[in-house]
C-alpha cells in the first residue's frame, strides 16, 4: 500500500479485501455516501450491504497502486482483480475524509 494513504482509507481497503463488513464502522462516517456503478449508496448500513453484495458478485481484491491529494480529496488508483470481464482493471477511488472517517467514496471507471 502506498505510504501516503490515510488510515481510514487503508482500513477500508483491508476490510474490503477480507470481506469484513463490521470493520467499515471504523472507517466510514455514519452518513457516508458511496457512488459506484451509477448507484448512490447512503449511510453505513447500506454501505455494509453494498460491500457484501459486491464481494459476493465479483469476488474481487483491491491493490492500491498510487495515491494523490487534489482539491481536498484523496484519489487512490487501484488494481481490481476478480470474477468480472476484463479483470484485472485499474480504477480510481476518490475519497473525501471528514476528520478520521470516510465521508464519501466515488469509484470511477
Amino acid at each position: 500500500m502506498p505510504a501516503d494513504v490515510p488510515t481510514p482509507i487503508a482500513t477500508y481497503i483491508g476490510a474490503a479485501n477480507r470481506g469484513e463488513t463490521e470493520a467499515l464502522a471504523q472507517c466510514f462516517a455514519e452518513s457516508a455516501v458511496v457512488l459506484d456503478e451509477g448507484k448512490t449508496i447512503e449511510g453505513l448500513a447500506a454501505i455494509k450491504k453494498w460491500m457484501v453484495e459486491t464481494k459476493q458478485t465479483y469476488q474481487h481484491t483491491i491493490e492500491p497502486l498510487a495515491a494523490t491529494q487534489k482539491d481536498g480529496k484523496t484519489i487512490v488508483t487501484n488494481r481490481l482483480t476478480g470474477s468480472f470481464p476484463g479483470s484485472p482493471i485499474e480504477l480510481e477511488f476518490v475519497f473525501t475524509l471528514d476528520r478520521d472517517k470516510i465521508a464519501s467514496l466515488e469509484i470511477l471507471s
